[in-house]
């Protein structure tokens, strides 16, 4: 077999082997990233952040997970994320290695506990990508719901209309007077082009999943850990 058949020949199998994995991630593997943690009910159900893009949505993730602490106390760790304030609860080595500067802060702090719509997070330092890393307190209902929204979307939102680049929201739902649940969805109205959509699969819903894994399981680990304090102490 000539040499250059034989090429062809692998390549036309790499190219099916490719075809074949890539269908079999979007199947199986993609649907469980996409909602890791997330019961049928909390996939389903309509929650407050919803109503900043209720239709036309082209891409969607709903993670969950169960916390043993009140909801007011997960809460306050929610609320003070922000590059200038508690950080993420991720890996913020990894943050870094893109020079988003993220100290994580693993301790409640009073003054980082107030915010209002309208209020910017930073997700990397301001002196950093021009200034541009940064999102829109785009809804507030405290001890309940905090949606961020893209600063484009910010003066419509403050109308009453649609964030139509989308959203991303936490939301914290109480189980009973000991117990919640961390739910965390994102939603996007843009459609990527095919490069860009490729490199969604590839690259950034799993680097997505993985540091937004981490940092709800970090909250759980210290809303849980304040309560079990508070325990001993009483």
């Amino acid at each position: 077999m000539k040499t250059t058949t034989k090429a062809a020949l692998y390549g036309s199998a790499g190219v099916l082997a490719g075809a074949a994995g890539a269908a079999a991630y979007k199947k199986t593997v993609r649907p469980r990233l996409l909602s890791w943690g997330a019961t049928d009910h909390e996939l389903d159900r309509v929650w407050p952040s919803d109503r900043l893009l209720p239709d036309d949505v082209a891409f969607e993730a709903t993670r969950a997970i169960t916390v043993h602490a009140p909801a007011e106390t997960v809460w306050r760790w929610v609320v003070q994320i922000g590059q200038d304030r508690a950080g993420f609860y991720s890996y913020d080595w990894i943050e870094n290695l893109f020079g988003l500067d993220v100290d994580n802060v693993l301790e409640v702090v009073p003054e980082f506990q107030d915010r209002d719509e309208g209020d910017v997070v930073w997700m990397a330092s301001p002196d950093r990508f021009g200034g541009k890393a940064r999102v829109i307190v785009g809804l507030l209902e405290p001890e309940r719901t905090m949606a961020l929204i893209g600063p484009e979307d910010a003066d419509a939102v403050a109308r009453g209309e649609e964030a139509e680049h989308g959203f991303w929201a936490f939301q914290v739902e109480p189980i009973d007077d000991e117990m919640c649940r961390l739910v965390m969805r994102t939603r996007s109205a843009r459609n990527p082009g095919l490069g860009e959509r490729a490199a969604q699969l590839l690259f950034w819903e799993l680097a997505d999943f993985i540091m937004e894994r981490k940092m709800m399981k970090t909250i759980k680990t210290l809303a849980e850990e304040e309560e079990l304090a508070l325990a001993e102490k009483a």
